[in-house]
């Protein structure tokens, strides 16, 4: 009986592995707004859904970094549903307070940017599966606003 349970365990697994999942990645980190309180910014996440029916997203989890420090984080409430068969682009809204960019003032002084990394836990409820979380994360550097630009 034991045998019996081991190759239906080896079997799901097998299967259960080469399951085609949903890919996701960041195309872009964009400035979107500046206000007194923040500085909000835009990441445009593509996930590509190989499935011939929607599946729904429970969360969307992020963490923003800049010189080793976090700098803003948390979840995107009601992400909603990814289209079958289809890419589907979602924006993360992303609020970095403005006391947080004194802190960076050594990286920010030398360039007028900020070298940034992005990591964004994306949980989509798969059929059979359950919650699955798909890790994104990105590096790069963006360019602060100028007092021409908020002005």
């Amino acid at each position: 009986m034991a045998a019996l349970l081991d190759k239906a365990k080896n079997f799901m697994v097998e299967k259960v592995a080469h399951v085609k999942k949903p890919e996701a990645s960041v195309e872009d980190v964009d400035l979107k707004d500046v206000s007194r309180e923040c500085i909000d910014y835009n990441a445009k996440v593509a996930v590509k859904n190989p499935y011939g029916h929607t599946l729904a997203i429970c969360e969307i989890t992020y963490t923003f970094k800049s010189a080793g420090r976090v700098i803003a984080s948390g979840k995107v409430p009601d992400p909603g549903s990814l289209k079958a068969n289809d890419i589907t682009m979602l924006d993360v809204g992303l609020k970095v307070p403005h006391n947080v960019l004194v802190t960076l003032v050594k990286d920010i002084g030398a360039d007028w940017d900020i070298d940034y990394e992005l990591e964004v836990g994306l949980t989509i409820d798969l059929p059979i599966i359950g919650n699955f979380t798909i890790p994104i994360s990105k590096k790069g550097q963006m360019k602060l606003p100028t007092l021409t630009d908020i002005f």
